[in-house]
């Protein structure tokens, strides 16, 4: 079955670096779009990052354009997420995600909200203080 393991969270002053992973295991790694979303309590879950591990294909929202990296180790089957000039507003538990990659018509795409990925890690906690 599925699973995926986030970890690397932590507290770090704002204009640090932080990176998390996302230890996936279960599946064929290729066959999968992993992503990165984040939530703050009353607040909507929020795509930061998603890439496709076959193909290598990145989207990132504009939201955190230059900020985020998205990056596989597919002989480790682990998705890093490196958040550099961390605010304060980046507060938030940090999840990864995993949907097929693969479209009803043979194409590979990105999905990009919350609802369409059906496998989900436990989240890890990014604190970011001023």
């Amino acid at each position: 079955d599925v699973q995926l393991q986030a970890s690397g969270g932590g507290l770090v002053q704002a204009g640090g670096s932080l990176r998390l992973s996302c230890a996936a295991s279960g599946f064929t790694f290729g066959d999968y779009v992993i992503a990165w979303f984040r939530q703050v309590p009353g607040k909507e879950r929020e795509g930061v990052s998603y890439i496709d591990c076959g193909d290598g294909n990145i989207h990132y929202p504009d939201s955190v354009q230059g900020r985020f990296t998205i990056s596989s180790d597919n002989a480790k089957n682990t998705v890093f997420l490196q958040i550099d000039s961390l605010k304060p507003e980046d507060t938030a538990v940090y999840y990864c995600a995993a949907v097929k990659a693969m479209g009803r018509w043979g194409l590979r795409r990105i999905l990009v909200e919350a609802d369409e990925y059906p496998y989900w890690g436990q989240g890890t906690l990014v604190t970011v203080s001023s």
